[in-house]
């Protein structure tokens, strides 16, 4: 598959992407929007910086998508790093393969707007030495309601909406699977399940309408239940709390990424510790109810059932180092 079909397949989604929709992923290069670059300002003073920060990277150029991710730097991340010392850029992006090039490039430090399916495929596609640092708060994929308010009201024969986009379709599956609405087959992998790997629908003889994720909100009330990305839930004034049901992996929660040879590095460390600060998670979990947190804060505010993940083993692991493949 070439990297622009995997690119418009994945934009929908995510998210990381996120996305919103981070759910990730955009258009080609040649045709890629311009990014917004962000007044920079002076961190603290050269005494406070020689102390505190790296002193060979006195500079932070963040790339993010525009929303959420670019917020949480302009809100909090970006104060918390020139408190330090630093001197702080955000660089904010329309699309989602302009991110990854920038940072191989050089003209981005650090990005932050995909899922680790999203980010090995890239660097795997385009040849990319880059690596994944920390998890960020996500917006999931849920199930919402649309004739039914319930999920004790499923009944045989009922429509259920999904994504229609490769990645998303086949997290649709797993989720309709922990829930016991259909069976798929045993040692397939989550990440790419399609029809073809439903083993059973007999208990309820789903009806799974595809469509575009963005059309997904607005048709709720054609079916009996919407599984809605979140970046296109919230963008319709649908709250993530609202959701009857949230994947529980943690595999598509976004990630940082870096270039390779800067794992280590102190200044990798800091911007680490300012989005796992405790002042970082007070305004994550304030500002962004129902999001799906990072596995390593321990805590996950996300609606789901007692119903065991069956996609845990497929989650992305918590340290860079177990994560590089």
């Amino acid at each position: 598959m070439k990297l622009t079909d995997i690119s418009r397949q994945l934009a929908t989604a995510f998210a990381a992407v996120g996305v919103s929709g981070l759910v990730l992923v955009g258009c080609s290069n040649s045709s890629a929007p311009e990014a917004t670059k962000e007044p920079v300002t002076e961190g603290a003073t050269a005494e406070t910086a020689a102390s505190d920060i790296d002193p060979d990277h006195t500079k932070i150029v963040i790339g993010t998508t525009e929303g959420d991710f670019a917020d949480m730097v302009r809100n909090q991340v970006k104060g918390t790093l020139e408190a330090q010392g630093y001197e702080v850029e955000l660089i904010a992006f329309t699309d989602y393969v302009r991110p990854n090039l920038a940072l191989a490039e050089g003209d981005l430090d650090i990005n932050i707007f995909q899922h680790k399916p999203y980010l090995d495929t890239f660097k795997k596609e385009n040849n990319l030495d880059l690596v994944e640092v920390f998890q960020v708060p996500t917006a999931p994929l849920g199930i919402y309601s649309g004739k039914k308010t319930s999920l004790d009201a499923a009944f045989k024969g009922m429509s259920v909406s999904a994504p229609n986009d490769p990645s998303n379709f086949a997290r649709a599956l797993v989720m309709m699977d922990d829930l016991g609405w259909i069976t798929l087959k045993d040692d397939i992998d989550p990440l790419t399940a399609s029809k073809a790997d439903i083993a059973d629908n007999s208990k309820y003889d789903i009806e799974i309408v595809e469509l575009e994720a963005a059309q997904l909100p607005r048709a709720r009330d054609e079916v009996d239940f919407a599984v809605i990305n979140g970046n296109y839930a919230t963008d319709s004034g649908i709250k993530l709390t609202e959701a009857l049901f949230q994947e529980p992996s943690f595999a598509y929660v976004n990630w940082s990424a870096i270039k390779s040879a800067d794992t280590g590095k102190k200044w990798v460390e800091d911007v680490t510790n300012a989005y796992n600060s405790e002042a970082f998670k007070k305004y994550a979990h304030e500002t962004f109810p129902g999001y799906k947190y990072p596995k390593i804060w321990g805590t996950d505010h996300s609606a789901h059932t007692d119903t065991a993940a069956k996609t845990e083993s497929a989650d992305a692991p918590e340290t860079t180092e177990a994560a590089a493949q």
